[in-house]
């Protein structure tokens, strides 16, 4: 069958988990990165939800592609099936993405269920931060999650401005570029 790829867009980008030969920047057409998923085991229980990322419907996402060799398929889609369907709140797809040198390959993507009773839907950010503040589950608190993943993004030159915000609204600050003046400075 041969390598094959795979999308991360959240924590799949500072904590794969697996095996792979390569990872390249990539773009997801159709969908877009949301903190649309009431997380019942990971970062929250069904008691507390907390939530997490899922690829929902609308606009593009840019994320990165891993790369994995054919021989460890097995192992490889196995774990991830361990990792994300959980609760069988995404779906799990095979979608092109279009790697940073313009190259377009399919890759095992994670998108949500809009029909899940996990699927939290479009949340302004003030509801958003209000579900993630206090909220843990077997990974650990929610909060931390999406700070890890704005900092990994930042990190990667990703911008994501609504996550961004609900960021800012439980602590995140975005670390100066240099060369970039501090808004409101001199």
């Amino acid at each position: 069958m041969g390598d094959f790829w795979v999308f991360g867009y959240g924590s799949l980008i500072w904590r794969p988990g697996f095996a792979h030969v390569e990872t390249r920047r990539a773009r997801l057409h159709g969908f877009r990165r949301s903190l649309c998923v009431y997380s019942w085991v990971h970062r929250g229980t069904p008691e507390r939800p907390g939530l997490v990322l899922g690829l929902d419907r609308g606009g593009s996402c840019v994320g990165l592609a891993f790369r994995v060799p054919d021989e460890l398929r097995d192992e490889v889609v196995g774990y991830l099936r361990e990792r994300e369907l959980v609760t069988n709140v995404y779906l799990e797809r095979m979608l092109a993405v279009r790697l940073d040198g313009g190259e377009t390959v399919n890759a095992i993507c994670y998108v949500v269920d809009r029909n899940h009773e996990q699927y939290a839907g479009n949340l302004t950010t003030a509801d958003a931060v209000t579900v993630v503040k206090g909220a843990a589950g077997q990974s650990g608190i929610n909060e931390d999650y999406v700070l890890s993943t704005l900092t990994h993004l930042e990190a990667l030159g990703i911008r994501d401005h609504w996550l961004e915000e609900v960021g800012r609204m439980i602590g995140w600050q975005r670390i100066p570029t240099p060369g970039r003046r501090a808004p409101g400075g001199a």
